[in-house]
């Protein structure tokens, strides 16, 4: 995928306009198709997403092809819903960003085609937006956004990530997973004791009716300095812990509480780390497991007691979105970056290439 100068395709205006642009945000990395439009002035205008959660769920697990057919019916239509909301027409839309990667190819592919389609039909330009620095800069959409420099913990489905972000495309990768994110995790262990797709969430709310102290589960990759993650072990270790049970609902609440409150320590510990390293007083939390109400409990405890501010997206931005790709796309369409007419997708894409 080729990034050109603006100029390319269309020259940026003054900076005034740029700023007031409005953004057509696309997401289709995975089993979530979603649409936003942000203003440079007024903010985020509207935003729509169809999870399709429903459908994957009779397979255990989100079906590629599947996913992608779905964004394909679903991307005109929510794009036609979220204009209606904001009182736009198409001819309102000052650019189009679409996730370019990582995640699923097709899907991927799927987001890229139409929204590169859009913006040469409407004559604007097109930007290819990394998942991941969108789940990044969601915080930043919120009132109380924090300043740079900053922490990041990216915790979703396929990626745990500490982050050094210095500003917008300033980052270095201080530690992430070795094999399992925290999320694939809590979806697998979901899965080993029978509470269905997705069980991230599932187990979550089982772990509250779990008892404190009945077992205690190993903090993977804690004892030893670094900033890496694993949790496959952790997965095993549950897994273990379950056969040898009673297997009553009791056992399996028991279980879910351990299980958590090993992932909920190991990424606190991480994050003391890193923070430490760093000598940064900002902690910013993003990602699908950022919505867990237990890791975000135990990171404005060591927050209060370091000293430090952390900052989160509200719920429905922690999870993919349309929102957080539409404001990074319009970050960089109003710095002038955009791409040619050809399209392209990434499903393995490291943050730190990003400029």
């Amino acid at each position: 995928m080729q990034r050109q100068n603006a100029k390319s395709l269309r020259a940026p205006g003054p900076a005034a306009t740029m700023r007031a642009m409005i953004t057509l945000g696309i997401e289709t990395s995975c089993d979530e198709t979603g649409i936003a439009l942000y203003d440079g002035e007024r903010g985020l205008l509207a935003h729509t997403l169809y999870s399709q959660v429903a459908m994957h769920a009779e397979f255990g697990g989100v079906v590629p092809e599947l996913a992608s057919r779905d964004h394909v019916r679903k991307l005109l239509p929510l794009i036609d819903q979220a204009l209606a909301e904001a009182g736009l027409s198409k001819a309102d839309i000052g650019g189009v960003a679409y996730t370019a990667g990582p995640g699923l190819i097709g899907a991927l592919l799927v987001g890229a085609a139409v929204g590169r389609s859009l913006a040469w039909a409407w004559g604007v330009p097109a930007v290819g937006v990394h998942h991941m620095e969108g789940h990044l800069l969601a915080p930043m959409l919120e009132e109380s956004a924090p300043a740079f420099p900053f922490v990041a913990l990216l915790v979703s489905g396929g990626h745990t990530q500490l982050v050094a972000v210095e500003g917008v495309g300033r980052y270095q990768i201080l530690g992430e997973s070795l094999d399992d994110a925290a999320g694939e995790a809590f979806d697998k262990t979901a899965k080993m004791l029978g509470l269905g797709y997705p069980g991230g969430p599932v187990l979550a709310r089982l772990a509250e009716q779990g008892r404190p102290d009945i077992y205690r589960f190993p903090r993977p990759m804690t004892d030893r300095p670094g900033l890496d993650f694993s949790f496959s072990g952790l997965k095993t270790f549950s897994l273990n812990t379950w056969q040898q049970s009673t297997q009553t609902e009791q056992d399996k609440a028991d279980i879910a509480r351990a299980f958590q409150e090993a992932v909920v320590e190991t990424l606190a510990i991480k994050c003391r780390r890193a923070m430490e390293q760093t000598g940064m007083t900002r902690l910013v939390m993003a990602g699908g497991v950022s919505a867990n109400r237990d890791l975000r409990a135990r990171l404005r405890e060591l927050a209060e007691q370091r000293g430090w501010q952390v900052y989160y997206p509200r719920a429905e931005f922690c999870t993919d979105n349309g929102a957080m790709i539409a404001y990074v796309g319009h970050l960089r369409l109003a710095a002038g970056q955009h791409e040619g007419l050809g399209f392209g997708a990434r499903p393995r894409w490291p943050m730190e290439e990003l400029d």
